[in-house]
């Protein structure tokens, strides 16, 4: 087969494939034996006209391991960057722009090479060494190669189109199925783990991340997939000086060459992750971002093009449509309790309390027509009793509407609570609320108010205090809300508890909380109950 001939089945050979990984490793092989040359290698060129792929013929994967990291575009490799256009060296060692071979690298001798354009752009370039049979290689194989690198152009370009199609098909299939997460109702943990595992799959990364709001200045990793995304899950990092804290602020995507040398990167996230090339795109809602979707590559693999950016901001969006789904989700299902709360409120306003009243005034007018001391003692007593009964019915009820919270801050709720607590029971009663946790506290402020007032009314029923302290304060990004009294106190191993300090603790429990109480004869008691921001 003459060398028209080879060109002409060669143009065919790399017309059938589609895949890229395939045509440019076909591309390489095909022109080392077009040319007899020994060894062939392709560079790929990554934005930023560094060679960020390297494919290679002739030299066999125990070699390349040896030879260690992949050519950086110096030497030779350079000139042709440089200069896109086909050169033909007799001895590579006595050219100018020589830079030497690595430790283990085969040594060359003769050189040919030519780049391969795609798009109107150069995509990389062809580099052959070592003639078989020959010192040199002759015009007619720079000619042949060439003609090789014009048909390479044309196949990278079919291969291309044909993997956008692909991953749009991909990219379309994800977003119909974060979609129908979404929309089924499902849990919003389950719609944001599509959305990072698809993320890591279209852009090809080996790990990715969402990351959310964390307390003030921080951010934590909420959803991974990929490569050590079990260290990553649940780690936190700070927002100011980092890079991740940039994104937020600025709402524009940052792509980062090598996170393990980047000074914003944070080194324990780097270091547990492996990270070199990163990407993180901004989580925005409602005009303000919120979060973060990263992707990254182990140490010393490809970085990320415009395409992929791209797509990787196209899924941060379908992420914060399942965040905001998920928020608007719970305000209805919230707004849905406060409703029920309202109805359950009326009902024991309007019918059972008046029940009560009926009955006290019965009681009453029964002790007066008793004519028997002792009778009457016990009638006025159980009217006494209905009085309080009455009177925590009230109270549940004004912790029950939400009204209550409609027309004033959690920290001014809790003021007046403290002081309704001291014109009622006696107790002198100091309120200490950081009006910053208060405001985040904003969504559970009804239940905050159902605790404090249930921890109170412990307080007026058991504690005999002469004064009381109510503080909601911040401690290690949870908030923390404390009431401690100086009344007689009690030996929490041996005392039976009631059902107010247990209701306490449910309550706290269902917000996600934790409650402890610490108490002692005649050291008065304090309840802390721990609610996550």
């Amino acid at each position: 087969m003459d060398r028209r001939d080879e060109l002409i089945s060669s143009g065919l050979a790399l017309a059938a494939e589609l895949d890229l990984g395939i045509v440019l490793q076909r591309i390489i092989d095909l022109a080392a034996e077009l040319t007899e040359a020994s060894y062939g290698a392709l560079g790929v060129l990554g934005p930023d006209g560094a060679i960020r792929e390297f494919v290679t013929s002739g030299i066999d994967p125990e070699q390349r391991k040896a030879i260690g990291h992949e050519p950086s575009g110096r030497g030779i490799l350079g000139l042709l960057i440089k200069e896109p256009r086909p050169i033909r060296i007799a001895r590579i060692a006595e050219h100018p722009a020589s830079a030497g071979f690595p430790p283990h690298h085969p040594r060359m001798t003769s050189f040919l090479g030519a780049p391969v354009t795609a798009r109107g752009q150069v995509f990389g370039n062809i580099y052959l060494t070592d003639k078989k049979g020959h010192q040199t290689f002759d015009e007619a194989d720079e000619q042949a190669l060439v003609v090789l690198a014009a048909q390479a152009g044309t196949a990278v370009e079919n291969a291309r189109l044909y993997e956008e199609a692909r991953t749009r098909q991909r990219w379309l299939e994800a977003v119909r199925e974060i979609g129908e997460a979404i929309l089924s109702r499902a849990h919003p943990d389950e719609a944001l783990q599509i959305v990072t595992e698809r993320a890591a799959e279209l852009v090809g990364a080996d790990t990715a991340l969402v990351s959310v709001p964390d307390g003030p200045g921080q951010l934590r990793v909420a959803y991974a997939h990929g490569t050590n995304a079990s260290k990553l899950l649940g780690m936190t990092f700070p927002t100011e000086g980092s890079i991740a804290g940039d994104v937020v602020r600025t709402r524009l995507a940052a792509v980062v060459a090598n996170a393990a040398t980047d000074e914003r990167a944070y080194g324990p996230l780097v270091a547990a992750g492996g990270f070199g090339p990163v990407v993180i795109v901004p989580l925005s809602a409602r005009g303000r971002a919120f979060g973060t979707l990263s992707a990254a590559n182990l140490l010393g693999g490809r970085t990320f093009d415009d395409q992929q950016v791209a797509l990787l901001s196209t899924f941060a969006d379908q992420a914060a449509v399942a965040l905001e789904y998920a928020r608007a989700q719970q305000e209805v299902e919230r707004l849905a309790v406060l409703e029920d709360r309202e109805r359950i409120a009326k009902e024991l306003h309007d019918g059972v309390i008046q029940a009560l009243f009926a009955v006290g005034m019965g009681l009453e007018a029964a002790a007066m027509m008793a004519g028997d001391e002792e009778l009457s003692a016990r009638l006025e007593g159980g009217v006494n009793e209905l009085d309080r009964v009455i009177r925590d019915l009230r109270n549940y009820i004004f912790g029950l509407r939400p009204g209550i919270l409609a027309d004033r801050e959690l920290d001014k709720a809790l003021r007046a609570l403290g002081e309704e607590f001291q014109s009622r029971s006696g107790v002198l009663t100091i309120v200490d609320v950081d009006e910053e946790i208060a405001a985040a506290l904003a969504s559970i402020a009804a239940d905050v108010v159902q605790l404090t007032r249930e921890a109170l009314s412990n307080v007026g029923r058991h504690a005999e205090a002469a004064t009381c302290r109510v503080s909601l304060r911040h401690h290690d990004h949870i908030a923390v809300l404390e009431v401690d009294d100086d009344g007689r106190g009690f030996d929490p191993d041996t005392t039976r508890r009631g059902d107010g300090l247990t209701n306490l603790e449910d309550r706290a429990e269902a917000l996600g909380g934790k409650t402890s109480i610490g108490s002692g004869p005649a050291q008065g008691t304090t309840v802390r109950i721990e609610l996550p921001l």
